[in-house]
């Protein structure tokens, strides 16, 4: 069995729905970021950049890196077909999208985010975060250019890509605006959030109140 190192509002989620795409069980073992616990020894000697998510694989391999993770499983459980196989353009194409995902999108929402991490001096903190802001726009345009008319990111195929795509979009601290600019991502949205892998989740990683998470308009979660 898998245990997935978990905490709400992290990169967690798009592991999460991935296991649960799959098919796969898996335990949650929840490292709250919000008490710090990621900063504990015992987490810190699994995941040295104290980051969740973490994924210890059945055979007791601890691997980091959320991205990693998506690929990893995957590749492990190829029957499901939530990546197209190895080797072809529709893979390469994939590739593009996961890896500049995670060092573009995900890398930017971090220094929206996390402002104080990226400066050596607080008072340029404001700075950090409102060139962040503009980068994020900037990128999530580029995400709907690309994406087309889809339905999905490779076209007619579902895949776990889309998965990523759907969390990080989330994380834009303007989503209503943005699916109003870009109604090709919401609509994008609207459809990862209807799948049945992720209601399963969505409770337990967006719980109500959670004010982060409400302006998303179009959807009956908050």
């Amino acid at each position: 069995m898998y245990e997935l190192y978990w905490s709400a509002d992290t990169g967690a989620f798009a592991v999460q729905a991935v296991l649960e795409e799959l098919g796969q069980a898996y335990e949650r073992v929840v490292v709250d970021t919000r008490e710090g616990r990621h900063r504990e020894p015992g987490y810190t000697k699994l995941n040295p950049m104290q980051q969740v998510p973490s994924l210890r694989l059945p055979d007791g391999t601890v691997i980091t890196e959320s991205a990693a993770m998506v690929l990893h499983l995957c590749d492990a459980h190829p029957e499901r077909g939530l990546l197209p196989a190895p080797g072809t353009t529709e893979r390469a194409v994939a590739y593009r999208w996961l890896f500049w995902l995670a060092t573009g999108l995900y890398e930017t929402d971090l220094r929206y985010y996390y402002p104080e991490r990226y400066t050596a001096d607080p008072a340029g903190a404001p700075a950090v975060k409102q060139a962040a802001h503009e980068r994020l726009d900037r990128l999530v345009a580029m995400a709907a250019e690309l994406l087309g008319a889809g339905p999905w990111v490779l076209g007619e195929r579902f895949s776990a890509v889309d998965i990523y795509l759907f969390m990080l979009v989330l994380w834009h601290p303007a989503r209503a605006a943005i699916f109003e600019r870009h109604p090709g991502l919401g609509e994008h949205a609207r459809r990862l959030r209807a799948r049945p892998a992720v209601d399963r989740i969505w409770a337990l990683n967006f719980p109500a109140g959670r004010s982060v998470w409400s302006t998303w308009t179009g959807s009956s979660a908050s």
